[in-house]
């Protein structure tokens, strides 16, 4: 895709996000179910059933997928799809790129062994391997707009107000 076609697609959406800024809030949804055998949540993703399991590091077989990996791997499909947008809205031609996501977490603290371990990550390290002819100027500016489009980004690094309940029935 070049920078026309992506200005077409969302040029629509744009406008009608200006027009009512309302329009432009859509709630995104994830479903799990409690797997009645194991210490597992079956996840639906939209193309499969991903099912979460305990990590190694708290006990757990690693045959199920680890939600902090599963974070990462947001972070990473969301970080490389908005590289590529913003690349193609900079008419920056990226002959190969590759994304990286890697945290740090202090399992002490998920299973309570010590107080002041962090329950979460650490810290988290996001980087781009790219091939590509652009001026450091451009690329910086690639990065930076990267940082501020990309979503999942911007939810870790600006805290959204979160919420639980739980109900019974």
């Amino acid at each position: 895709m070049d920078v026309t076609a992506l200005r077409a697609m969302q040029a629509p959406l744009k406008d009608a996000y200006r027009t009512d800024p309302d329009a432009g809030i859509v709630t995104l949804k994830a479903k799990g179910e409690l797997d009645d055998q194991h210490i597992a949540c079956k996840v639906e993703t939209g193309r499969a059933i991903a099912l979460a399991g305990l990590h190694p590091a708290t006990g757990g077989s690693g045959a199920e997928l680890c939600s902090g990996d599963m974070l990462l791997e947001a972070l990473v499909a969301c970080a490389g799809v908005t590289l590529k947008a913003v690349a193609t809205a900079l008419e920056i031609d990226l002959k190969k790129g590759v994304v990286h996501a890697e945290g740090d977490l202090d399992f002490r603290g998920t299973l309570g062994v010590a107080k002041d371990a962090p329950v979460g990550f650490k810290a988290i390290r996001l980087s781009f391997d790219v091939e590509t002819d652009a001026p450091q100027e451009k690329l910086d500016t690639l990065l930076k707009l990267t940082e501020r489009y990309c979503v999942v980004f911007q939810t870790l690094n600006v805290k959204p107000e979160l919420s639980a309940v739980l109900k019974v029935g």
